[in-house]
């Protein structure tokens, strides 16, 4: 299996060398040659199976035998035994052929355990083996970090730097970080939002030259492959469960970066009988306009109840419009380069191919404090204000009701206490046993300002010899 970059002038890379590559050298993604697929009994094989054994059949094509099938299996073992769930991605119903898929049973509450457990451990795996150290640098509108940092803090051969807005995460999103204090670790508190952050990452990929000599930059946003294979699994998961293949099945997933969903965009590809994804955004929100009225432009990004979408650069994007543009590299290119200026106009043939599987949705603060408040008050299951965004527009947008409409759970909703609140309950949510001390652990971050000289180097002074 080889995988290519979006940009088509980055050299083609095998499995190891791309998780250990991140950004392209052209400024690309990578993704696939070509895209494994399931018949329609592989799939429904699949119903039954715990989540590791299902996690390995996914996963090991687009692996092809670069790590052996019994170091697979105990990496994924051990990426989801940290989880508080023995089903690992539960779910649960609250409608009519609506269900919630809970994702944030992992160790940070978060969807992106999923995929930064199994990273964690992977880079573990080929770092020994290759007896090569490497920094991981990231940015994070408040999941993403956590989660690295937890899959990340035990990893003996990496350095991790993370970047998050400062005052733009919630207080149990920051001190999830924060309160990390193993030495490999860094927090920046970045005086900036979201974009800042990716973009200072995305320089410093292009430019590596503060590092000491032999050690490499590495990604754990969603950039880099190994996450978005890691999430394909889920939508699998969750769609044998109710009825695939023998039944169609449709997903509302929060969108930010568009990681998440474009897994579902794969897993379709893979066979999956995937009638219809909901892009569900908040008021920021590119996404939705651009697949609804082709308005791809950047606007002022607000400052939302739901912190972990307020993105105005979706990065994955990107590689699903390589797909919907017969993966014309040069094309993409060319697209990325108007993006850079403010904004892109995609053909009418590329927004019919997007049509027939998506939908979007636009969701302000007050319609998803309503919705938090209406679905406890008629069901008593409390919605953290992402997967309420993913509730109300999958109900706005939906097609068919006679299939199953899977919603993501991307985060448990102790970690947004303030929306919670003003969605009418009288106390904040309970945080996991696990987590019962947070506010009273001890902190360490750095604010820096928005400048790259200025991050550089301060990792360079960080980076452990």
């Amino acid at each position: 299996m080889k995988y290519i970059s979006t940009r088509g002038q980055a050299p083609s890379l095998s499995f190891e060398d791309v998780v250990l590559t991140g950004l392209a050298s052209d400024g690309g993604l990578y993704l696939p040659e070509t895209m494994p697929t399931f018949s329609k009994e592989d799939i429904a094989s699949m119903a039954g199976m715990s989540y590791q054994d299902l996690a390995f059949k996914v996963m090991a094509p687009f692996i092809d035998g670069e790590v052996p099938d019994a170091d697979l299996k105990d990496i994924i073992d051990k990426s989801y035994s940290t989880f508080r769930h023995a089903a690992i991605a539960p779910l649960v119903q609250t409608d009519h052929n609506e269900f919630i898929l809970e994702l944030f049973q992992g160790p940070t509450l978060a969807f992106k355990d999923f995929a930064l457990q199994f990273l964690g451990n992977l880079f573990d795996y080929i770092l020994a083996k290759r007896d090569q150290k490497v920094v991981v640098m990231g940015a994070t509108s408040g999941d993403t970090g956590s989660a690295a940092i937890e899959g990340c803090c035990n990893c003996d051969n990496l350095d991790i730097f993370i970047l998050h807005p400062h005052n733009r995460v919630s207080d149990v999103q920051r001190r999830q970080m924060t309160s990390v204090l193993t030495d490999n670790v860094h927090n920046i508190a970045l005086e900036g939002n979201f974009d800042d952050c990716q973009n200072m990452v995305k320089a410093s990929f292009a430019d590596q030259s503060f590092l000491p000599d032999g050690r490499q930059l590495v990604a754990v946003n969603s950039i880099n492959w190994a996450r978005i294979m890691a999430q394909i699994v889920y939508y699998f998961y969750a769609a044998t469960a109710v009825g695939a293949p023998h039944r169609e099945v449709a997903f509302s997933v929060p969108t930010g970066n568009f990681g998440d969903i474009f897994a579902g965009y794969l897993a379709k590809q893979m066979g999956l009988p995937i009638d219809q994804l909901v892009v569900a955004t908040n008021s920021n929100d590119i996404l939705h306009r651009c697949l609804s009225n082709n308005d791809h432009s950047k606007q002022e990004l607000n400052h939302t109840l739901s912190p972990s979408m307020d993105i105005m650069v979706s990065s994955n994007f990107e590689r699903m419009l390589f797909d919907l543009c017969g993966r014309d590299g040069d094309l993409i290119r060319h697209m990325m380069e108007d993006f850079k200026s403010g904004s892109m106009t995609l053909s009418q043939d590329v927004i019919d191919k997007a049509a027939e599987l998506f939908t979007s949705y636009r969701v302000d603060d007050d319609t998803m404090l309503d919705v938090i408040s209406d679905v406890f008050d008629k069901t008593e299951y409390l919605l953290d204000p992402h997967t309420a965004i993913g509730v109300e527009a999958a109900r706005k947008t939906r097609r068919r009701q006679d299939i199953p409409m899977i919603c993501m759970a991307t985060a448990h909703p102790a970690k947004f206490p303030e929306a919670v609140k003003k969605a009418g309950q009288s106390e904040d949510p309970a945080l996991p046993h696990h987590m019962k001390d947070l506010f009273e652990r001890e902190e360490r971050f750095t604010v820096q300002k928005n400048d790259i000289n200025t991050i550089h180097s301060f990792m360079a002074a960080n980076i452990r010899t």
